[in-house]
């Protein structure tokens, strides 16, 4: 028996997957309206969350932040069975997972930290990844279960917490990428670049070929032998915010990017590759 604890529209439709792989779930939201609409598809909904949790062997997890954890997992833990496992799959902070791990451990059960990289299709459909560290032992013995789950299920070793690390890195580049993106179309508009053309430039050429080269110039700290010279870039960066500004468009991003070239070059690293302005992140 499965409990799950969450009816987003993640954990709606994980809940859909695993009925349609013939399992019984127990489901509980904290709108009751949200979970009862689980039972047209097989699901058992209740309104209290002890009795969602009750008899349960695997009680998931898909909420909104640590508090709400914390709070959902208080109130349930009274109905918990005897060697149940919880499986969080929130993105919490890294901090709030090694706490739980130790503190539901203290208390005689077993929690696991499974944050995803899955969007409510992917649920749906059993794709997309899973992350996952801690107890190697745990986490072999749960990980046909996980993988039911899953398209790929990524281990990070033994560390509690490394998990929740790894997606809040894994969602900051994709925030990173959207704000370059919406600085990309802002900077198309000014200079009365339809969307349709930007499109197809990217359609014509991929900037994402270059990402592995370039994580491995930065980790390496390999500055010296320049394939595009920091001063070039400011002055190309120049171009577009020269461009922005005659089309009365603000950028976000553009504009920190240039203080720290600005700050780097005044120390003298004009001739180095431009990725030196991460060098102090390593």
């Amino acid at each position: 028996m499965k409990a799950f604890l969450g009816m987003g529209h993640l954990g709606s439709n994980f809940v859909k997957a695993m009925i349609n792989k013939g399992e019984e779930v127990q489901v509980w939201n904290r709108t009751a309206s949200k979970a009862q609409a689980l039972e047209s598809v097989g699901a058992k909904a209740f309104e209290e969350i002890t009795d969602a949790v009750r008899n349960a062997d695997v009680i998931h997890l898909t909420l909104k932040d640590d508090a709400a954890v914390n709070e959902v997992l208080d109130k349930a833990s009274s109905a918990f069975k005897p060697g149940v496992i919880i499986m969080d799959h929130t993105t919490t902070s890294v901090e709030g997972s090694v706490e739980r791990t130790k503190e539901w451990k203290a208390r005689g059960y077993t929690y696991l930290h499974v944050p995803v990289f899955m969007g409510p299709q992917n649920a749906l459909e059993s794709t997309g990844s899973m992350l996952v560290s801690g107890d190697q032992e745990l986490i072999q013995s749960v990980q046909p279960q996980l993988e039911k789950m899953t398209g790929k299920v990524i281990n990070f070793g033994d560390k509690a917490g490394m998990a929740a690390g790894m997606k809040l890195l894994g969602n900051h580049m994709l925030i990173a990428i959207t704000a370059g993106l919406t600085d990309t179309f802002a900077l198309a508009k000014a200079m009365n670049i339809s969307k349709e053309d930007l499109s197809a430039l990217f359609d014509s050429w991929n900037p994402a070929t270059s990402f592995p080269a370039r994580l491995k110039k930065i980790s390496g700290g390999d500055f010296d032998n320049p394939t595009w010279e920091l001063s070039m870039a400011r002055k190309d960066a120049g171009l577009m915010m020269a461009e922005a500004k005659a089309g009365d468009t603000d950028l976000m991003v553009l504009p920190h990017v240039i203080a720290s070239m600005d700050n780097w070059i005044s120390k003298g690293h004009g001739k180095d590759d431009w990725t030196i302005i991460a060098k102090d992140a390593l």
